[in-house]
């Protein structure tokens, strides 16, 4: 768009910046702010005065100076070059920013999105003379060894498509033409831009149906997370979130990964830069940074760009769901995020709500949660995919009560409630098995090929928290009387529980094996934790010693079934037929 409406600053808060002179201007117009050109966002609107949040830092901003509008809403650039790249909260790259500019980024910097030079082979999929309505995929190109990215119709576009040709063309160049039925073209480039406060259209909403597997064993059996689904992880300092982000961003079965580090500690995001193109796809073994997107929007950063580094995250998220891919997006955390908003609200003079949030709060976030889903996509051919948000909660002292954590539960469906005493205990992820819920359990026999056994996880899972709650009604007793005071049944019941814990839902992240497990071994591995404590109530049925059955050489091999390879899962099937023998030879 041409820049034309130029005002005057008049005032300067922080962040947010007064100019008069904008009448004609509209809400979440981007403007360059100043003589640095700083980028900004208009978030008022009171006659001619304009009241712009500042992605960057304003000091050295006064009065005087000039605000030009670009009459455009804040976008992000989506094309050939998304993946593996690293952004900041408005997405300017910010590995090339660091070639351009060392260590530091200077105000008013505008790199684009995405590399103007290079050259992506362009492969159409379709003829010339197609007639093509947005959303329909025209050609591809490989973007990485294990994505392939499909070139899509932009929004709003609906004709017969001409001079299509296979070749090697950089984002800005015409691949195509459209011609409208009223006679009008259209140029299609590689490359479109979508406003990151606007959801992408879909063609309908369809339930999340199917679990999204993220290779932890207490989320996948008790816990789980539709594709589509959202899910909330809260907890105070030190439990464990960024972890579980990390774990999740690692193993998850996506397509693509879409990270944001929202206001979170530059040493966390530097982990996760140094981590990911080292670590293996489980599924293709290829480099996981080959199949994901980085924003990085440390603490340091202007407090501003936290609000827009969500946006500019789950917009990239929803173009890689409209070519039909699965997509996990983790938000880490939206606690900075709501306290950006807070801030910006203060400044603004607004009406504060609960602990001096603004009274939107909860819309805002509810709209953001809303965003995920399983969907039917525009466009042919004909394709289904899914966003999952995975959102992360840091309220001040683990308080659960806290406005941001309450907001978020209302609208997700997955509560991963972190425990400090968990974490201080050192049991990771420290994820309290009594107090998280999961609306999508029901959907966890269909990740099996075989019915029976996909019934018969749901049964064992069901089981096994049976036992936990079991063992959390026995410890009060325990306490006071001692275990010698209750029947032998209940001291298999808690030490069948202990194994639960310590063997089954304790997962080592830093461990080459124990990090990642397939929901074939949770089977297995579950499955022989629980025939153990059947075995146990036979023999004690039978009047066999409980000190006699805890002193079994098999409980050993269950600590260390997490710890066997994937291709080697038979060896824990042996560890039944083990028990089995050695049970036996008590009832002797």
């Amino acid at each position: 768009m041409a820049e034309t409406k130029t005002g005057t600053i008049i005032k300067v808060a922080g962040p947010v910046v007064s100019a008069e002179g904008m009448l004609g201007s509209r809400m979440y117009d981007v403007v360059r702010v100043g003589e640095q050109n700083l980028i900004g966002e208009i978030v008022e609107l009171k006659g001619d005065t304009a009241n712009i949040q500042v992605y960057e830092d304003t000091t050295s901003i006064g009065p005087g100076e000039p605000v030009v509008d670009s009459e455009a809403p804040l976008s992000v650039e989506l094309g050939p070059g998304l993946i593996t790249s690293i952004y900041d909260g408005i997405q300017r790259p910010l590995d090339e920013l660091y070639k351009a500019q060392g260590n530091h980024i200077l105000r008013g910097s505008q790199l684009p999105g995405l590399n103007r030079e290079k050259k992506w082979h362009f492969k159409p999929v379709i003829e010339n003379g197609t007639e093509v309505a947005d959303g329909d995929i025209i050609g591809e190109v490989q973007e990485t060894s294990i994505l392939l990215h499909k070139i899509m119709i932009p929004p709003g576009i609906r004709g017969k498509i001409e001079g299509l040709k296979e070749g090697d063309f950089t984002v800005e160049q015409q691949i195509a033409t459209v011609k409208t039925k009223d006679g009008q073209s259209h140029e299609i480039k590689m490359m479109q831009k979508w406003p990151v406060r606007t959801g992408r259209l879909v063609k309908q909403r369809l339930a999340p149906d199917k679990v999204l597997l993220t290779g932890q064993r207490v989320i996948d059996t008790f816990f789980p997370i539709a594709k589509g689904g959202t899910a909330c992880v809260p907890g105070p300092f030190g439990t464990g979130k960024t972890v579980v982000q990390h774990q999740l961003a690692k193993w998850v079965d996506a397509d693509v990964v879409v990270y944001v580090g929202c206001g979170e500690r530059g040493n966390e995001m530097t982990d996760v830069l140094t981590e990911f193109p080292e670590l293996k796809d489980p599924r293709s073994g290829e480099p996981l940074m080959k199949r994901s997107v980085l924003i990085a929007n440390t603490s340091d950063m202007p407090v501003a760009a936290r609000e827009a580094s969500v946006y500019t995250g789950i917009t990239i998220a929803e173009y890689f769901r409209d070519m039909g891919y699965t997509v996990a997006l983790m938000a880490d955390s939206t606690s900075r995020w709501a306290e950006a908003m807070r801030e910006i609200s203060t400044r603004l003079e607004e009406m504060p709500a609960e602990e001096g949030y603004p009274a939107y709060l909860a819309a805002r976030i509810a709209s953001f949660y809303e965003r995920a889903g399983s969907i039917e996509c525009l466009g042919k051919p004909e394709r289904q995919a899914a966003l999952s948000i995975i959102g992360a909660v840091s309220p001040p002292g683990g308080d659960l009560s806290d406005s941001v954590v309450q907001a978020t539960l209302h609208v997700v469906k997955v509560f991963w409630s972190l425990m400090g005493k968990l974490a201080y205990q050192r049991h990771f992820p420290a994820i309290d098995w009594l107090t998280s819920y999961s609306f999508y359990k029901q959907y966890l026999p269909a990740c099996f090929d075989d019915k029976e056994k996909g019934d018969q996880m749901s049964g064992l899972a069901q089981q096994a928290m049976g036992l936990l709650e079991q063992e959390s009604g026995l410890a009060e007793i325990v306490r006071l009387v001692g275990s010698e005071a209750i029947s032998p049944a209940d001291r298999m019941v808690l030490q069948t529980a202990k194994s639960i814990r310590e063997d089954y839902l304790h997962q080592n992240a830093f461990h080459d094996i124990d990090t990642y497990t397939s929901i074939d071994k949770q089977f297995e591995m579950l499955k022989t934790i629980l025939h153990f404590h059947t075995k146990g109530l036979e023999a004690i049925e039978s009047g066999a010693e409980t000190e006699d059955i805890f002193k079994l050489d098999a409980w050993e091999d269950i600590s260390r079934s997490s710890f066997v390879p994937e291709e080697q899962m038979e060896q824990i099937a042996k560890i039944r037929d083990k028990i089995d023998e050695q049970v036996k030879a008590l009832q002797r």
